[in-house]
């Protein structure tokens, strides 16, 4: 190692991030500057806080080695994050999302959703969830990063996990939700300038893009009998349809990635932060290119690093890996770039899981804080503040003992499941609520524990990938699962939405409708 040249880059990256934090923390001074900042962001800061939260190692390394693996399928993942985590997200719900929150006066999202249905079961329900579900997906992200130091750095991987995880908590507890955001407008420019970088290398170093993609063509017979089995015919080929990995690739990494967005409290509440519709309109263009640039460049990478470690080791990439997909873009990144990149990519690695991480600790501290501990025991506002501040301590503690247990290549598999769970727990409620004037307390509070159960219930006893993993199924069955093909491959996704939207429907429209000064001041000016 460069120790000069990584010393120099370590250095100037980290008086970056405290000098845009010493900001933040200065324009910090209200409840609501720590929650929303202020309701005044600028568009650009928005968007790519957004961008940056939503990808995260998970997406450049955990996604990046599923295409490592299974090949550029996955590329279909890219246009459902475009088309509906930002182009849907921003136009039809960041729109509405932002005036009802601002007639209501909500600053996290299940305030949000208790205030629009006058209900603290809502408030404190949903931040239950988020606070005991996040930490599964925070860990997986640090894994991510922490995977990436482990080979780049040779530092130790339980010392790379403590000190980003204490970094982090620092400047979250400090800025909040500005310091958030603030930092992922920074770590958001690193990350698409360093992501161009490695496709155009990645591209150049193969031949040029023709020939890297055909060359990645024609390798199709080397994969394993094990993977030609769940259903893959090469790296450039869509799975087989109906098979085991066409489902997974499907319901569980497209659907619960691409649909499971929009319910993501960290995403919501962004679009709180800023003061009109003109906003959200200039964001959609920035968070378009970002997320295109940051997840294609990752995918692509990922699949055509098997022709790579085919010409330098004679070895596929998961052969590389050892099996352990997570390791695929670290590997290619230390093998194939040069020294002086290595040392910046390390930067956009840490930009990416900085800036995920920032905002997950946020609104699992608020969640804790704000939505559970006020509303269950009635405290004061005033002390919001602190609560949410020790919340975020709390979480990131969670974060790091799980990391430290979860097994290999959990690393895509992680950020579905939560964001598969999400989707069935708030997506339902969060639609109606800002669509339907219809929708009551009964309804919304229905669906989301049906949907909350019934996606619990499918992860533990009828989806094999985890049941099986978990083994409570095995335990009580003898089986990996309760139910046979195709059932057993479906993401709980697919059967925990419908089922969660129905009943809010159903009961909604059996019950007692909203009052009408509820519903006149929640759809004020929509």
């Amino acid at each position: 190692m460069d120790m000069l040249l990584l010393s120099i880059v370590i250095v100037l990256f980290a008086f970056m991030m405290g000098i845009t934090v010493y900001i933040a923390g200065k324009r910090t001074s209200t409840t609501e500057d720590f929650m929303v900042a202020g309701r005044d962001t600028h568009p650009y800061i928005m968007a790519m806080s957004y961008g940056a939260t939503f990808i995260s190692t998970a997406a450049i390394v955990g996604f990046g080695g599923i295409a490592g693996q299974y090949g550029m399928g996955i590329l279909w993942l890219v246009f459902c994050n475009i088309l509906i985590g930002v182009f849907i997200a921003f136009v039809l719900f960041g729109k509405r999302t932002r005036k009802m929150g601002k007639n209501i006066g909500a600053l996290t999202f299940p305030e949000f959703l208790s205030k629009r249905f006058d209900s603290k079961f809502l408030q404190y329900f949903s931040g239950l969830i988020i606070f005991l579900g996040m930490p599964l997906y925070a860990a997986v992200v640090l894994i991510g990063a922490a995977r990436f130091v482990e080979t780049t750095l040779l530092v130790d991987f339980q010392l790379a996990l403590v000190g980003m995880a204490v970094i982090i908590a620092f400047y979250v507890i400090y800025g909040g939700i500005k310091g958030v955001m603030y930092t992922d407008a920074v770590q958001g420019t690193i990350m698409f300038f360093g992501m161009i970088f490695l496709l155009g290398f990645t591209y150049y170093s193969l031949g040029g893009v023709t020939t890297a993609h055909q060359s990645l063509t024609n390798i199709a017979y080397l994969v394993p009998e094990s993977a030609r089995a769940f259903g893959c015919n090469g790296w450039t080929e869509f799975p087989t349809f109906g098979s085991q990995l066409w489902w997974y690739l499907v319901s569980t990494i497209i659907m619960g990635v691409g649909i499971g967005v929009l319910a993501q409290p960290q995403l919501i509440v962004r679009f709180m932060t800023v003061k009109s519709d003109k906003e959200l309109h200039r964001g959609v263009l920035m968070g378009g290119v970002f997320i295109f640039v940051i997840t294609g460049s990752a995918y692509v990478t990922g699949s055509l690093s098997n022709v790579y470690f085919l010409r330098e080791t004679g070895q596929i990439a998961v052969q590389v890996a050892q099996n352990n997909i997570d390791s695929i873009i670290p590997i290619f990144i230390n093998m194939a770039l040069p020294e002086w990149f290595t040392y910046l990519f390390m930067l956009t690695l840490l930009s990416a899981v900085m800036s995920t991480l920032s905002a997950q600790f946020h609104v699992q501290g608020t969640a804790l804080g704000r939505d559970i501990y006020e509303t269950i025991f009635g405290k004061k506002e005033e002390n919001s503040v602190l609560i949410t501040r020790i919340g975020i301590l709390i979480a990131v503690l969670i974060a790091l003992v799980l990391a430290f247990i979860l097994p290999g290549s959990i690393v895509a598999q992680g950020t579905s499941l939560f964001m598969g769970i999400c989707a069935a727990a708030f997506l339902p409620a969060f639609a109606c609520s800002i669509f339907w004037k219809r929708t009551n307390k009964a309804g919304v509070i229905v669906g989301m524990i049906l949907g909350t159960f019934t996606s619990l219930f499918w992860l533990l006893f009828v989806y094999a990938k985890t049941a099986g993993g978990l083994g409570l199924v095995t335990l009580l069955t003898g089986q990996t699962s309760i139910l046979t093909q195709p059932w057993s491959i479906m993401d709980p996704l697919v059967i925990a939405v419908p089922i969660a939207l129905i009943s809010t429907i159903i009961v909604s429209l059996c019950t007692k409708p909203p009052s009408k000064e509820l519903v006149e001041k929640s759809f004020n000016g929509i």
